[in-house]
């Protein structure tokens, strides 16, 4: 049992409310209409992803003419930016033993051209790395949620990639993605997104002042 508002006691028995928010995904997956059956689409995603998404040679065809790209804080980004950008950051030559061990793919099931899947990036800076000589680092990134969205030709709509699952995990101040390896080498862009969380002074005076109203209300009760 928990203790809950008002002193009272909350069983641990299943409240039907809470219940009835644990949804049937098996049966919201058969209802699909896509194009593409679950299955058959999580296998899809696995090919592209193998391929590069894109990024191979040859592997192209894969992303469709309206592509977009998005990470937390990139883009939406068109087809030909995204492989502009692809271009810039020199992540294999920097990190030839990258790992991405990808993991957990899923359908979505409110969303039936859409895959999910998670990442548990390794990887160790041999190589130099946007101008800087190599560290030696090894790098062992949080984890990350990625997605792929499809069309019905089964090409590559959408791709979103290095959302932080955990930002304790690892030892790239919890950043994912290309900020992830700048931070973990040593060398942050100088801008805010590729630091560390670090609350706000608003966020740490709103949490100065929960406290002190807290102490306040525990003097008060004791007084009565």
């Amino acid at each position: 049992a928990r203790r809950a508002r008002g002193g009272a006691t909350a069983t641990a028995e299943a409240s039907p409310g809470i219940a009835d928010e644990i949804l049937d995904e098996e049966a919201m997956l058969a209802a699909s209409t896509f194009a593409i059956k679950p299955a058959d689409l999580l296998t899809r995603a696995k090919d592209v992803l193998s391929r590069g998404v894109g990024v191979f040679e040859g592997s192209e065809p894969d992303l469709a003419e309206d592509f977009e790209f998005c990470a937390p804080f990139v883009g939406p980004l068109d087809k030909d930016a995204y492989l502009g950008a692809l271009d810039t950051f020199n992540i294999q030559d920097a990190f030839p033993d990258v790992n991405s061990r990808y993991h957990f793919f899923r359908v979505d099931p409110f969303e039936h051209d859409r895959v999910w899947f998670q990442t548990r990036k390794v990887a160790t800076n041999t190589g130099p790395f946007m101008s800087k000589p190599a560290t030696g680092k090894a790098l062992v990134f949080p984890p990350e949620a990625y997605s792929l969205r499809f069309n019905e030709a089964g090409q590559v709509r959408e791709f979103t990639v290095g959302y932080p699952m955990d930002r304790r995990v690892g030892n790239t101040g919890g950043l994912g993605g290309a900020f992830g390896f700048f931070y973990g080498v040593g060398n942050p862009i100088p801008i805010p997104e590729c630091k560390p969380y670090s609350p706000s002074w608003q966020f740490r005076f709103l949490r100065f002042i929960s406290k002190v109203t807290k102490k306040i209300q525990g003097v008060k009760i004791e007084k009565r």
